[in-house]
């Protein structure tokens, strides 16, 4: 295709790179509307970005076939990230080469003295980060007196990343008649302010479509138990075998634990985080691009900007903490017209939220459970036959040694070698602990609370604990032990009756060890009293109790019709058989209606006591019975 609206320089140079046609915001920048004006722009991770500013900013930095002599910079590029501003020098230096441009990095991390003797060397376009660019601003090694374009790239980002103030004080110190191109994967209103104040008469483009994140990426949410995360990430990056993949962790500490478990178990992995120097961050990324690695577990901010061709699975290891994280983070892979898979792991006590995330940002995912030990392995046996059975032109040596090996051992006995040599360079999968929503079977008829560990020895004197989900969140004992488990330094046998109600969850601990137990808790829970699976633990108020099945108080199985005198309104939800009372829930008791109302008349639950017998308490009258 002839690039016959882009000046011939830069048209040479994409088709040197093999470009055959300009994506849609390259070709929607390099209009005749757009030239000279400042250009407000979101569009998709992946779409091309830096060629659209790189091709938009062309009229003004290029004199005939070449960049003029400057002595000080005439374009300016901000990034958010160390990454993503070298990526950019990088593609601005093969699109600007035949056009003799001289390009400097400004970025965090690396030697400042050497970029200001850059600087001060003369350079047509300077790329950095927002606080490496203000400190050489500051110190005068930095002369933005002569710009003519200056381009902020995932501005949005910036704005989360607290950089509001170093972005004011460098676009300040830049002259009216510049251009300015401010490009965006979303434009909130912070972002609109930006813009408003610091562009004129901005061109508005957009190519994010209305309807889905990202059309070349399928999205798929998994649902575990809180214990099985780690192992659904071993099982995930076993089925896929993905050429490259990427798994996104929310601190420094998640990163560095779940890189070491993966090394481990025999993964090429390495690590990005914030704890990282340049040059461990540069070898990590040239290790993933020469397929030394295949896997890369990183923080959202240390893995922007990386661009990897072969990267096709993204795992959201913790979930995003919004639609626009969701989207940055999956954006990695389904670049450049290539297909991604894009993998959230799921909780069950977080599936709402998400579901809320995905719906907001339009996005239709697969909801699926985990993969399985079994599922891997039958996935790893479709991929050696298929090896196996491809095509191959064998050489003399290889026939040869097939030959003698046919002489010595049977087809049967040579085939059973083989596929046991491929799977000892495979890690094995995992077995997880849950693999699916409460079943049926461990809840009564008519809707009786499961209780486990109940009239244990050693638990007369206990504490109660609650937990803050319950059957509406899937909570199940198979994967609440293990969870109080880890979170508590205790062992299975240290936790008595486990009593689970429609929105909580009550367990006791033996009161020999309550305190350590509560005291490992608090150590393992988050800032907001959570872990990493959403779960807050906190000790049960006094006589916030379940009480015991029917059968341990005797009570007949007989249908319930409206109650005794003095009962609220309607009976229980549920119908015969006892079923679940009205208003069960944290704070109230069994049998309580909605309002902290006395169900019978007598002791309320949740009404003062004093009242008189068999009348209900009055109303506003709050507390606990003694």
């Amino acid at each position: 295709m002839a690039f016959d609206n882009l000046p011939p320089v830069l048209a040479d140079a994409l088709t040197a790179r093999e470009y055959d046609a300009l994506t849609t915001v390259q070709a929607q920048v390099s209009e005749e509307e757009a030239r000279g004006r400042d250009l407000l722009v979101s569009a998709q991770t992946g779409s091309g970005k830096t060629v659209a500013f790189g091709l938009a900013m062309a009229d003004e930095l290029i004199e005939g076939e070449r960049l003029p002599f400057a002595s000080a910079p005439l374009a300016l590029i901000i990034a958010p990230t160390r990454e993503l501003a070298l990526q950019v020098s990088r593609e601005l230096g093969w699109l600007y080469a035949k056009a003799g441009a001289r390009i400097a990095t400004c970025v965090g991390g690396m030697d400042a003295s050497k970029e200001r003797r850059a600087l001060n060397q003369g350079v047509h376009i300077v790329v950095g980060t927002p606080g490496r660019l203000r400190d050489h601003l500051e110190r005068g090694a930095l002369d933005l007196t002569a710009l003519r374009v200056a381009v902020l790239d995932e501005a949005d980002e910036m704005l989360d990343m607290g950089f509001r103030d170093d972005l004011e004080e460098i676009l300040d110190a830049t002259p009216e008649t510049r251009r300015t191109l401010l490009f965006s994967a979303t434009i909130p209103k912070p972002i609109a302010q930006l813009a408003k104040r610091y562009q004129r008469d901005a061109l508005r483009i957009s190519t994010v479509g209305e309807t889905r994140g990202h059309g070349d990426i399928a999205y798929q949410a998994v649902t575990v138990a809180p214990a099985d995360i780690e192992s659904a990430v071993i099982n995930l990056l076993r089925l896929h075998e993905a050429e490259t993949a990427i798994l996104f962790c929310a601190t420094r500490d998640n990163v560095r634990r779940l890189h070491a478990r993966l090394v481990n178990r025999g993964f090429a992995a390495v690590a990005l985080s914030g704890e990282h120097s340049q040059n461990e961050r540069n070898h990590a990324l040239q290790a993933l691009r020469d397929q030394r690695a295949r896997v890369c577990v990183a923080t959202d901010v240390a893995a922007r900007g990386i661009d990897l061709p072969s990267l096709s699975l993204v795992v959201h290891v913790e979930i995003p903490r919004d639609a626009e994280t969701l989207q940055h983070r999956s954006g990695r892979t389904g670049r450049a017209g290539k297909k991604g898979t894009a993998v959230l792991i799921v909780p069950y006590p977080r599936r709402r939220r998400v579901d809320g995330m995905l719906r907001g940002a339009k996005i239709a995912a697969e909801w699926m459970q985990a993969p399985t030990a079994a599922d891997v392995h039958a996935r790893d046996k479709e991929r050696l036959i298929e090896a196996l059975l491809e095509p191959v032109e064998h050489e003399a040596d290889d026939i040869e040694l097939a030959q003698r090996l046919l002489a010595e051992r049977s087809p049967e006995d040579i085939a059973a070698s083989l596929v046991r040599a491929h799977r000892a360079k495979l890690p094995a999968p995992e077995e997880l602990i849950d693999n699916g929503p409460p079943a049926r079977r461990e809840r009564g008829e008519g809707g009786e609370r499961p209780d486990t560990g109940a009239r244990r020895e050693g638990f007369d004197d206990s504490v109660w604990f609650r937990l803050d989900v319950g059957r509406r969140q899937n909570a199940d004992p198979r994967w609440i032990l293990p969870l109080l488990c880890r979170r508590g330094h205790v062992t299975k046998h240290e936790i008595g009756a486990i009593r689970i109600g429609p929105n909580e969850t009550l367990f006791n601990i033996p009161l020999a060890i309550a305190d350590r137990f509560a005291e490992a808790v608090e150590r393992t829970a988050g800032q907001d009293g959570e872990d990493d699976s959403g779960v807050t633990i906190t000790p049960a108020p006094e006589g916030d109790r379940y009480p015991p099945r029917r059968e341990q108080r005797g009570v007949k199985d007989r249908p319930f019709k409206g109650g005794p005198k003095g009962d609220f309104k309607g009976g229980f939800r549920g119908g015969p058989g006892g079923g679940r009372p009205r208003g069960d829930g944290p704070g109230r008791a069994p049998g309580a209606p909605r309002g902290g109302k006395p169900p019978f008349g007598g002791k309320p639950f949740g009404g003062k006591p004093g009242g008189p017998k068999g009348k209900p308490f009055a109303k506003g009258k709050k507390g606990r019975p003694d």
